[in-house]
């Protein structure tokens, strides 16, 4: 049976640089679970790993999307299952990496995915509300859902209102689980709670230091317009802000950071459902790679 590697876990754990050389080591290559990392020009502000770090490393679902076009999780999940089959045809095993983890349940097959039009006449309706009442609206609707949410991104919402919506309760949704076939091993990176919050400050404070604030004027060159900038997450939406006058730089990076632990929180909610999630308390190579070898026997 045809066997994946899994490495998750929340953002700024490390997990990028361990996949790359995990994949060192037993030939592998990496599908990226990342949904902002599928788009190109997204780089300082989604902690994007660049050409050097990959050392070698083919990614895949990886700079494939124009930030401009919406990327749902039913096209992560094509793509995903395209590199699973192509990765596995040259006899290497696939290395699933990212803290996605709608994303990466879509991609093990634990989930699948039946594509739904968009419901334009309600979108139009729900594009008034601000994310507070979007939150509540849906937490109202799918209180599961409103638990993993990113409540301050409305496209998020209104998406999932749309769902829920359209198929009724969590139980009726578009979401099922299923068996594609592979075997798979999940290892989750867990850092101590004080490391985590120190490793957030710092990827952030690094975020702005490489021009992050340039970035985001570069996107809107692009044509990229404000409010898309906010859809694409927290590290657009307070430099987006910055750059309107609407904040200041100080309240910027106090934010950014905020949004990450509150996000990073999240991550570990939804990931802490899984039980055979077999977690690391450090991103240590030699750990992991015992781990997978016996796996892959």
């Amino acid at each position: 049976m045809n066997k994946i590697v899994v490495i998750l876990g929340p953002t700024a754990s490390g997990k990028s640089a361990l996949a790359v050389k995990l994949a060192h080591k037993i030939n592998g290559e990496i599908i990226s679970a990342d949904s902002r990392q599928v788009y190109k020009g997204l780089n300082i502000g989604t902690g994007k790993i660049t050409q050097k770090e990959k050392r070698g490393i083919k990614h895949f679902c990886f700079d494939v999307a124009s930030p401009k076009k919406i990327y749902s999780a039913f096209d992560f999940k094509k793509c995903a299952k395209k590199a699973i089959e192509n990765i596995f045809s040259r006899k290497k095993t696939p290395i699933i990496c990212g803290g996605t983890c709608f994303y990466i349940d879509v991609a093990l097959g634990k989930m699948q995915l039946t594509e739904m039009p968009p419901n334009w006449k309600l979108r139009k309706k729900l594009e008034k509300k601000s994310s507070g009442e979007l939150f509540k609206m849906l937490r109202k609707l799918n209180p599961e859902r409103a638990k993993n949410i990113d409540r301050h991104n409305p496209r998020r919402l209104i998406r999932a209102i749309e769902i829920t919506k359209k198929l009724g309760s969590p139980s009726t949704t578009t979401v099922v689980v299923v068996d594609n076939g592979c075997r798979f091993l999940q290892i989750g990176i867990k850092l101590p709670e004080k490391e985590l919050k120190k490793r957030i400050e710092k990827r952030v404070r690094k975020m702005i230091k490489n021009e992050l604030i340039n970035e985001v004027k570069k996107l809107r060159k692009q044509g990229l317009s404000w409010k898309r900038l906010y859809e694409l997450g927290f590290e657009y939406k307070y430099p987006a802000l910055f750059l309107q006058g609407k904040i200041s730089k100080s309240e910027m990076l106090k934010r950014m950071i905020l949004e990450n632990w509150h996000y990073a929180k999240r991550q570990m909610t939804w990931f802490k459902r899984d039980k055979k999630i077999i977690w690391s308390n450090s991103s240590n190579l030699d750990k992991v790679n015992l781990l997978v070898k016996k796996f892959l026997k």
